[in-house]
């Protein structure tokens, strides 16, 4: 049989095999490569995000149960929800009946790392220690000396509203001196819509210091922050057990998460109230 050449195919000298890449192929497929990068990578990290949007508000569910059960103990009564010594009206010692006991700085104060609060405290025995439930997946922010002492992350994520629960000295008349014409809430039956009012929330790593998040009503004032971890958004429990995100609108409501970015307590002017008013609206409702 007769084998018949095909007269483009290039022939080598005999015993020669084709030798490897050139310099055009080379960076050809370098160039490929980067285009493909370029298009991949911003969807896998974008679905990475989610996956840690979806694990944060699986973890304020699981707060927000581990609150309905402790109320179910309670006759309906709420769990203590008490303020530190913060400038935000009336002080409190920090103290195991709170939801949540120990401050966070950005310093190497034992608080910021020490789970063993978070099994002693008012929600605790709730939770099984399960640790991981307190902390955003997406919560990063440490200041330098932490990192030099070779932290990975601090100790909490998330915060109550403080309109929920008693605030002990703050609301001892029975209202929070901090909004004295919105409803203090000690018992779950006194909510009224309990779909619209939140619970917890992943609160700005500048503010989170105590488990307290608090905003005066009667002032367009941020003193608390939310979190923005998850593209502008945060994650938000509500008192019927559901958790949403709700993403932000004007830009100082997302800071970056790091220390010292939001330079609080941040003052509102007319045009830029619209994030903090949807905050207040879904704290309590109006008493008076």
């Amino acid at each position: 049989m007769i084998h018949l050449r095909n007269p483009n195919r290039p022939v080598l000298a005999s015993g020669m095999r084709r030798g490897a890449f050139t310099l055009i192929e080379l960076l050809t497929v370098i160039s490929i490569v980067g285009i493909l990068s370029a298009l991949v990578l911003p969807a896998l990290t974008n679905a990475r995000e989610k996956a840690r949007s979806v694990l944060c508000l699986n973890n304020t569910k699981q707060l927000t149960l581990a609150w309905q059960l402790y109320a179910d103990d309670h006759d309906q009564f709420l769990p203590y929800n008490l303020g530190s010594n913060n400038g935000k009206g009336i002080s409190t010692v920090q103290t195991n009946l709170n939801w949540v006991d120990g401050v966070m700085t950005w310093g190497l104060e034992p608080d910021n790392t020490n789970v063993e609060k978070l099994a002693h405290s008012g929600l605790g025995i709730y939770m099984s220690r399960a640790f991981n439930v307190y902390h955003c997946p997406s919560d990063h922010a440490l200041s330098s000396i932490q990192r030099q002492a070779g932290w990975t992350a601090r100790v909490r994520s998330y915060s109550m509203n403080a309109m929920v629960g008693d605030a002990g000295l703050a609301s001892a008349s029975g209202y929070n001196v901090n909004n004295p014409y919105y409803r203090q809430f000690f018992k779950m039956t006194a909510i009224p819509k309990p779909a619209e009012i939140f619970v917890f929330l992943d609160e700005h790593p500048d503010s989170i210091d105590d488990g307290y998040f608090v905003n005066r009503a009667y002032y367009p004032e941020w003193i608390d922050l939310p979190a923005s971890y998850h593209n502008r958004s945060t994650a938000f429990s509500f008192a019927d057990g559901h958790s949403e995100l709700h993403r932000w609108h004007v830009p100082n409501t997302y800071p970056s998460p790091l220390p010292d970015a939001a330079d609080l307590p941040i003052d509102l002017d007319d045009s830029d109230q619209s994030d903090f008013n949807w905050v207040v609206q879904h704290m309590s409702v109006y008493d008076w």
